[in-house]
Formats: C-alpha cells, structure tokens, sequence
C-alpha cells in the first residue's frame, strides 16, 4: 500500500488515487457475502434497521460501522475488539497485492453504475481538488473520527463524482470484461462485482487521466471531513494522507439524485401547520404516497415546496412570503443558493418559524427512506418534512464556486454497498 505523503510544493494539481491492499470478507466464513454488507451509515434506518443488519449474518459489516453501545468510548471500542477478532479468525482477509477495484453496481430497472475504489490523496477545499457542496455537523465528524482511530481503517468509501470518459473509463471497461473477484446480490435488487487492477500499465493509465480532474464529493461529506481532521492529527507522510474512496465518471454512468428528509422529533403536525399561518400556502392531499410526491414535483417547478406528514396525511406547503424570505434567508449568496428548498428549509422554517437547530440529533433526524420518514413520523406523533431532489448540474455548479449547500440537501445513488471492500492502514 502507498502512504507516502506529499508536500505542498510536490501535490498534483488533479486528482491522485494510489492502489492499497483490500480487506474483503472470506465467502467460506460468512453466511453470503450479501448478509455481511450494509448501506452506508448514515443511510442505514436505525434502530429497526441496525437490528435487521445484525440479524442478517453475525459478521454484518454493520457491527463496525454503526457498534451498538452506550457511551462512543464504548462504542468505538467494541468496533475495533470486533475488528481485530474478524482478522484474527480470517473472516476478514487481505489481498495479496495492491489494487484499485473496479466497482459495479447493477439493476434490473436499467441502472448501471461503475467506478474505481482506491486511496485518494486527502485535500483541503482551497486546493480545488475535491469539492464539498454540503456543510457538516461537527458532532457527525467527531463519531466518525472516533471510530477511524480506534479502528485504524477505513470501513466503507465515500461516493466522488468527475467528468471524464477518458483512459481511466476504458481501463474500467476493459476490466469488466473479466471473470470478476465477486459478485452478490443484496436485498435492494442491487448486483455487486468487484475486479482487482494490478497492472501496472493499467494503473499508470488510470493515475495519468485523473491527474488532470477534479471530483464532486456526492456522498460522504462527513467522512471527508474526517479524513482531513485525521490527516492534520498525523505529522505527513502517513496513512492518513489517504483515504478510501469510490470515483464515479459521470460522463459515462450519470447517477440518480434523491432528496434527503427531516423528522422533527416533538412537533406535531398541527403544531409546525398552525406556524405556517399567512406565510405559506398550505393544502392537505388525500392520496397515497406515490401520488403526494408527484404532487410535490409538480409544486417544485415553480418554486418552493415541501410535504408535511406525520397525522395520516399528507400537506403540501408552497408558495413562501416573498417578505419572509427575504427577512430570513442570508443575501450574501448567490440566487442558485438563495432559492434552494434545503436553504428555505433550514433558515425560514427551521430557524425561523420552527425553532429548531438543525444539528441537535434530540430534535431532529436525516432520513434517506421516504416511506420510513413517514412511518417513524406516524408512530411518534412527529412532523416528517418530505424534500424535491436537486439537479445534479445545479450542486456541481455552486460547488465550484465554493458555496456549499445546506447540509444533507442531497442523496446520490446508488451509494456504494459498504463491506465488500475495507481498508486497513497498518496494511
């Protein structure tokens, strides 16, 4: 594995994705290599879904990433006795050469995606290298810098996203074509392939195309952040110059962008609608799910809007007081920002109208599942906020003015199935 760092003088002005040793699950010591993986953490639906994950294999991936204990001291311990038990017994097993990993996600509705998992040399924002387009929750930052420590890993990669369609895509390509290291299908109606590249034309091949791109971080802000927070804590060179990575091309395979919703722990519905008096339109759809969210789509043509549940129904709030956005949303932005539904949300409702941090987890939750939002609303007499996805174009262009998007404003997909492939940094 490369940990070599790099000073400032000598830092490529692209992207730099070096091979590593993976860390991959022995298909003879686990029940399928389906029942061991998980979505990544911050998707997965807890409790119900932490519990669901367990039950599937006793070495679920989610044992590491999302340790169940009460204190985080507790909690990160118990993931890296898990860890090193996995490695002792051979669950867990490296491979005998360095590699980047070609990954492919298929589905029978026609999505294809393929990218490359490898050690991305880690990157402030000022470099213009890797692009943030959402803030993070230090708390957040903290849990997931906690947990790398007492692993000393990397336990799933993030999700980056580059225009290229160059010699890096045909070397994916041509790849593919192979007999592959695995392949799985999870519960999702998701097929997994992996393949190893240890060519060391391929890899030149791979490393030369990169070098002259930047990537868009889609999924794994938080994790990045705690990469960076890592990389400062460790004099250069070290492991933690590096972190573990998926890159995209969308060029080749655009992705889906799905919307991430808010629960709003102790706000009943009455009470958040009774708050909207005279400053949004308010209408209350008797329809199913499905139909609601056409509705929602229909609304977020023109403008604003979001559909509240929670009650047994579903309210679709649009139409905001120009008065009371201006009041409420900052102007020191530009208009793409100003206009979100996410910077509508967070600073007019949230702040404003709701009172609510947007960053205390005791008030409110980051959910990906639609139909979980709503029912975890149902049950606890909360208020579920149902958000319009983001154009792809749209995130891409504010990130690379250096504006970053309200956090959790989007969910790219499909998101890399987090316990195909690890990376340990003592390996």
């Amino acid at each position: 594995m490369n940990t070599a760092g790099h000073s400032e003088a000598t830092a490529p002005r692209g992207l730099e994705l070096t091979p590593f040793r993976g860390l991959r699950y022995d298909p003879d010591r686990v029940g399928s290599l389906a029942a061991v993986t998980s979505p990544p953490y911050d998707v997965v639906v807890r409790p119900d879904g932490v519990h669901h994950l367990q039950d599937a294999d006793p070495y679920n991936i989610v044992r590491l990433i999302l340790p169940q204990a009460g204190t985080v001291g507790a909690r990160t311990e118990q993931a890296a006795d898990t860890l090193r038990r996995w490695l002792a017994e051979g669950v867990l097993t490296a491979d005998p050469d360095p590699a980047l990993y070609v990954y492919e996600q298929r589905h029978a509705d026609g999505m294809l995606q393929r990218g490359l998992i490898g050690n991305l040399r880690v990157s402030d924002p000022s470099e213009g290298i890797v692009l943030p387009h959402e803030d993070v929750m230090p708390h957040v930052v903290a849990d997931r810098a906690a947990l790398m420590r007492a692993t000393w890993a990397n336990l799933e990669p993030l999700l980056l996203t580059y225009r290229g369609n160059g010699s890096a895509a045909e070397v994916i390509e041509r790849t593919a074509e192979q007999p592959p290291l695995l392949s799985t299908t999870t519960e999702d109606g998701y097929c997994h392939r992996l393949w190893s590249v240890t060519d060391p034309a391929d890899l030149a091949l791979v490393q030369h195309d990169l070098a002259h791109h930047q990537a868009l971080i889609a999924d794994g802000h938080h994790r990045w952040a705690t990469y960076r927070r890592l990389r400062a804590e460790h004099p250069s060179p070290s492991p933690w110059d590096l972190g573990l990575v998926l890159l995209v091309d969308t060029a080749r395979y655009p992705l889906r962008v799905r919307a991430i919703h808010r629960l709003l722990h102790g706000l009943p519905v009455s009470d958040a609608l009774t708050a909207l008096d005279g400053h949004f339109r308010v209408r209350r759809l008797d329809l199913p799910l499905p139909g609601a969210l056409e509705t929602l789509a229909d609304a977020a043509c023109e403008g604003n809007a979001f559909l509240l549940a929670g009650d047994g129904a579903f309210h679709l709030i649009d139409r905001p007081d120009p008065a009371l956005l201006d009041r409420t949303v900052p102007a020191d932005r530009p208009a793409a920002w100003r206009t979100l539904d996410a910077t509508v949300l967070h600073s007019t409702l949230l702040a404003h109208l709701w009172h609510i941090p947007e960053d205390d987890p005791a008030r409110i939750a980051y959910i990906h599942d639609t139909a979980a939002t709503v029912a975890k609303a149902e049950r606890a007499g909360s208020t579920a906020v149902l958000m319009h996805p983001v154009r792809e174009d749209v995130v891409r262009a504010l990130a690379r003015q250096g504006v970053t998007m309200p956090r959790k404003s989007t969910s790219f997909g499909p998101k890399p199935a987090s316990g195909l492939v690890l990376r340990a940094l003592d390996i």
